[in-house]
């Protein structure tokens, strides 16, 4: 009570009094200070009931005063007495010390609002940085301490001034790393949630300070890497062994920021939505930190977490036998997948998934590496789930900003166009009943030759008029055949008594179009830095003498393809999702091999067209024994558009969903060489 009447008074006096000039106003402040010391004998009563936390305000106050009266980066007379006179040494040891009770919590402030008000640098002075190094380390050292919030305040605003000046590292790397040590994030599990924010804040400038020096010394000489993947896998431990794949594809967007705990209502929503979000907004940090890392601490930082995390815990996941934890591991992949945007965390990622090989694949190699060989076989998993979830996977994956992924994928098999027959006529396999083996003659084939009647043509449509003329041998040089011409065979290539979209309205090829030409100009944006050049391979330069293989992601995906009439709807909707997207890409051979019908296949080898040729063959003669055909295929697609209600079982079921998408994606390839032909021809010279 007798120290807060004191206050009063003084306040008082110091109101009445005449100002002083500054210098003797601060000496005036620091001297009460330590006269406390020299006269108190209470020291067990709290630093608030003192006049200490006012006097440090007021020299704050007079610091700043005293700045903005001066000219930029001129240093007054007050500054040079807190320097001179190493006031910040005798705080950091009055802090040290907790004296009395709570001086601290009050060095910490002070400080941090120094290092925030005082606009000149002050840390190069080895008054200022030596005691800073100090306090640095004298944070963390007991977790949940009641100074904690006061702790991250003052870490945080060294971390900016670092990052305003990454030169002023070199000062606190000299003691040892001093600044990596105190720098480390306190346990999470203990601290309240803005500290922890506000201590992730400051790792990031950590970081991102681009002097190698102090990356080496965050990645050599402190636990962060090991703090960052010891999190990332006691969080996926927590996760429950099954979860629905849907819960976790659904599950909002997170920001390791802005993560908010209602764990009544989290619970409500599914099991494991709150270890969930833990889990992925953890990740997101990583991820983020990562990419604002300088870059070698970044490369680092990605290598412990492919090791520590990927490799050894997700691996073992993705590997087991149990169809279950198998699904439930493939949809948390295809989550983490889809949300890594770090440049070396996403490489790091990919080649844990696919190897980082480069050459092409034989069937001799497919194996090589055996979690790429799982993940493509599960593709064509007996599990439809499994088969869905791990194809949605690739769906993922090859839309992502990698080069490595479509070339580890599908494009290392096709660079010498070997695919291509490319041999004298007298030198060519023997013929079978009129062909070569394996080979797919469109030219003799009525769906495709040039006696294609007027209406199963597309003429008319706006688009043609555009198109160039049509010339005897169906091909331009380059080996590009006439637009048109493919356009109308993936059009054409379902017979007219399998069509079902021309009775409905909104299924036409015009929607198509748009969606592929905002797909494509979405796909050309991620490759414009990759050297994929506009033409193919010149087929002199071409190794055609060796053996093709397709590669085991093409392999799996065109075995599935041939047996669209076959397997589940929701499977054929999502093998030819991931058809439809690799065929987007604007790659030359890629483009070939996907969407030219005509090309001269080699002797054994299979295009995509020429896989759906054979489809198209068996529907044929399947059509010829189902009674009622068409009216059973009309009534199953308005039954998937929502438009006649659930009734009575339909026979053939699979078969008639089958023929279904399997017309939707011949539209879809048309539209997608239309839109690619014209756009490249529109940036043609």
């Amino acid at each position: 009570m007798f120290s807060k009447f004191t206050s009063i008074l003084q306040h008082a006096v110091e109101a009445l009094a005449p100002s002083l000039p500054l210098q003797e106003d601060f000496v005036y402040h620091w001297k009460a200070i330590t006269h406390y010391y020299i006269e108190t004998s209470d020291d067990k009563a709290p630093v608030t009931d003192t006049n200490i936390p006012s006097h440090l305000e007021q020299m704050l106050d007079i610091l700043t005063q005293e700045e903005a009266e001066h000219e930029s980066g001129e240093t007054g007379p007050c500054m040079e007495y807190l320097l001179h006179h190493k006031i910040l040494e005798t705080l950091y040891t009055l802090g040290k010390a907790d004296c009395p009770p709570g001086m601290k919590q009050q060095v910490l402030n002070f400080y941090t609002k120094l290092l925030a008000h005082i606009r000149q640098p002050l840390l190069p002075h080895i008054n200022v940085h030596r005691p800073v190094q100090k306090l640095i380390r004298l944070c963390g050292e007991v977790l949940a301490a009641p100074t904690e919030n006061e702790e991250i305040q003052f870490l945080c605003i060294v971390c900016a001034k670092l990052k305003q000046d990454p030169y002023l590292v070199n000062f606190f790397l000299e003691v040892g790393g001093a600044i990596g040590d105190g720098g480390q994030e306190p346990d999470v599990d203990y601290i309240d949630g803005r500290i922890v924010v506000k201590a992730c804040e400051g790792l990031m400038l950590l970081v991102s300070l681009p002097e190698p020096a102090a990356a080496k010394c965050l990645t050599e000489s402190t636990e962060l890497c090991e703090l960052l993947t010891d999190r990332l896998v006691s969080f996926y431990k927590a996760l429950p062994q099954s979860m629905d794949p849907l819960d976790i594809e659904t599950v909002e967007s997170v920001n390791w920021g802005l993560d908010v705990y209602n764990l009544k209502e989290d619970a409500a929503v599914f099991t494991g939505k709150r270890a969930l979000i833990s889990f992925l907004s953890w990740l997101d940090y990583c991820d983020q930190l990562i990419k604002e890392a300088q870059k070698s601490a970044a490369t680092v930082m990605a290598k412990a977490v492919r090791e520590h995390f990927f490799v050894a815990v997700m691996e073992p996941q993705l590997m087991q036998t149990s169809e279950v934890g198998i699904l439930t591991s493939t949809a948390l992949l295809n989550r983490i997948i889809r949300q890594v945007s770090s440049e070396a965390l996403m490489q790091e990622m990919v080649y844990f998934l696919l190897g980082e090989e480069k050459d092409p694949e034989t069937t001799a190699t497919i194996a090589q590496n055996p979690l790429r060989h799982r993940l493509i076989e599960h593709c064509d998993h007996l599990s439809d789930e499994i088969s869905i979830m791990t194809l949605r996977l690739f769906e993922q994956l090859i839309q992502k900003p990698n080069q490595h992924i479509l070339h580890n994928l599908v494009l290392r098999g096709l660079e010498e166009r070997n695919y291509l027959e490319n041999k004298p006529q007298d030198e060519r396999e023997p013929l079978e009943n009129g062909q070569p083996h394996d080979a797919v003659d469109l030219e003799e084939d009525p769906l495709f030759g040039d006696d294609l009647s007027p209406e199963s043509r597309l003429s008319g449509s706006d688009w043609l008029s555009t198109s160039p003329p049509m010339s005897p041998d169906h091909s331009k040089s380059e080996g590009k055949t006439e637009v048109h011409k493919i356009v109308n065979s993936f059009l054409c290539l379902v017979p007219d008594e399998a069509k079902s979209s021309y009775h409905v309205e909104g299924t036409g090829y015009d929607t198509y179009l748009r969606d592929a030409h905002r797909q494509f100009k979405d796909y050309c944006g991620v490759c414009l830095r990759w050297d994929w050049r506009g033409h193919p391979k010149p087929l002199e330069k071409c190794n055609l003498e060796l053996p093709f293989f397709e590669g085991h992601f093409l392999k799996v995906l065109f075995d599935r393809m041939g047996r669209i009439l076959d397997q589940p709807y929701d499977v054929n909707l999502q093998v030819t999702a991931v058809l439809s997207k690799l065929s987007l890409l604007p790659h030359p051979h890629l483009h070939e091999y996907l969407l030219d019908p005509y090309i001269n296949l080699a002797p054994g080898c299979r295009s995509l067209f020429s896989v759906i040729v054979r489809v198209v063959g068996d529907l044929m003669l399947r059509i010829q024994r189902i009674p009622d055909f068409t009216p059973k295929l009309l009534l199953v697609r308005k039954r998937l558009l929502g438009l006649e209600p659930e009734g009575l079982n339909i026979d053939h079921m699979t078969l008639l969903e089958g023929v279904i998408v399997l017309e939707e994606f011949c539209k879809e390839l048309a539209a997608i060489a239309f839109v690619k032909y014209h756009a490249t021809a529109a940036s043609s010279p």
